[in-house]
């Protein structure tokens, strides 16, 4: 230890037993001065305040120049395709599924039995009412016939020379009334050999088309034996149902427009001719059926045919595109092409989104009956890009095609 160390020493334990004496043996030693520890609070606190003005400061600072730069950066108007909100009649009608069949088919056959002689027809021809198609053998009835012939010319002679000798009063009139009845019978054998060699030759009952042929000659056909299918074309029935609920909204004479698969998009009109005067009990349905002109012949019997029933008309209603409907859970909406004037004058276009209520559909339009006026532009194509409020500019291509639905069957 050096001399300077050991004064220093010397001199402190000097002042502390100085301190002590002055003091007094009973008195406590002083506390610290407080003043520097309230000092050190006060700095920090003025620090802390300091740190955190500044952060809530830069905060706001930020979210203010942000809100600032989207305010003077808006995004440029999305191109939409728009349509007009009109007022227009919807078609009133009741769509339903039936089936055609013919007004006059028939599956030829023969009345009696016998060999095939001779097929007198082209299979899927037309064929006219009366026109032979299939003779069977009949000379044995040919020969009954000339028989009967000489017998009735034989009786006709015999009655004319009875009559004579009864008028001179030289014969009887039994002799008269017996020459009569051989005449009579003999006459009658005609008829009936007549009446069955014309079963034998069988001819076409109506107008109509013939189908695929079932004989052949040589054949012996038994009576009631199927030869061909033969089918007025001319004019078809079109069956179909109609729930209970819709049978009050039927009546004669209403028009109908049938479409088949066969030949999509083109449609056949008719009128209700028959309307059952019963509900099945089982499927609570009734019965309707309408005739359909069909001069070109392309309609068939058995085709499955989409059947539209002409109403009476509604009142005309609000309608739009259905492109323009959005259909979610949450409700049907628009969006509503609204004008929206600025400070500086300019007038800009936004797309506000709009609730409706829906009605009828036909011919791709949906009838709006709460929500929007006839003459609101509203937007037809381009709402996935859109929000509400969004500014929207008006393309200038036309629309695209309505496309109407297919069938449901």
């Amino acid at each position: 230890m050096t001399p300077a160390t050991e004064t220093n020493m010397s001199a402190n334990a000097e002042k502390i037993d100085h301190q002590a004496v002055s003091r007094g043996p009973d008195q406590p030693p002083r506390a610290a001065k407080p003043v520097r520890r309230l000092r050190w609070f006060i700095i920090v606190g003025v620090l802390l305040a300091i740190l955190v003005g500044g952060v809530v400061g830069f905060n706001a600072f930020r979210s203010h120049m942000i809100a600032q730069f989207f305010a003077n950066n808006k995004p440029p108007p999305i191109t939409v395709s728009a349509a007009e909100a009109k007022l227009e009649v919807i078609p009133n009608t009741l769509r339903t599924v039936g089936e055609l069949a013919a007004v006059h088919q028939v599956n030829v056959t023969s009345d009696v039995s016998g060999r095939v002689t001779d097929v007198l027809f082209t299979a899927g021809s037309h064929v006219t009412e009366g026109q032979p198609l299939v003779q069977l053998f009949d000379k044995p009835d040919q020969g009954d016939l000339a028989s009967y012939k000489a017998q009735a010319r034989v009786a006709e002679l015999s009655l004319d020379r009875a009559k004579q000798l009864a008028v001179r009063q030289f014969g009887p009139q039994a002799t008269v009334d017996q020459a009569q009845a051989a005449f009579d019978q003999a006459n009658a054998g005609i008829a009936k050999t007549e009446a069955i060699i014309s079963q034998k030759l069988v001819r076409a009952p109506f107008d109509g088309v013939l189908g695929v042929r079932h004989v052949e000659v040589g054949q012996f056909l038994t009576a009631g034996t199927q030869i061909v299918s033969l089918t007025d074309l001319s004019k078809l029935y079109a069956n179909f149902t109609v729930t209970e609920k819709d049978s009050g909204r039927l009546a004669v004479g209403q028009v109908v427009r049938i479409s088949v698969d066969a030949y999509p998009g083109k449609t056949f009109d008719g009128a209700i001719t028959t309307i059952e005067p019963q509900i099945a009990t089982d499927t609570r349905n009734i019965r309707a059926q309408a005739t359909i002109a069909n001069p070109e012949k392309i309609l068939k019997p058995g085709m499955f045919a989409t059947t539209t029933v002409v109403l009476p008309d509604n009142p005309a209603v609000v309608t739009v595109p259905e492109t323009a409907i959005e259909f979610t859970l949450y409700g049907d909406s628009v969006y509503l092409i609204k004008e929206k004037k600025a400070d500086d004058g300019k007038t800009s276009l936004t797309a506000e989104r709009t609730f409706v209520r829906t009605g009828e559909r036909a011919n791709g339009r949906v009838a709006i009956t709460q929500g929007l006026q006839a003459g609101d532009k509203v937007v037809a194509v381009g709402q996935l890009r859109l929000q509400s409020g969004a500014a929207v500019e008006i393309s200038k291509d036309p629309l695209p095609p309505i496309i109407s639905p297919p069938p449901r069957h």
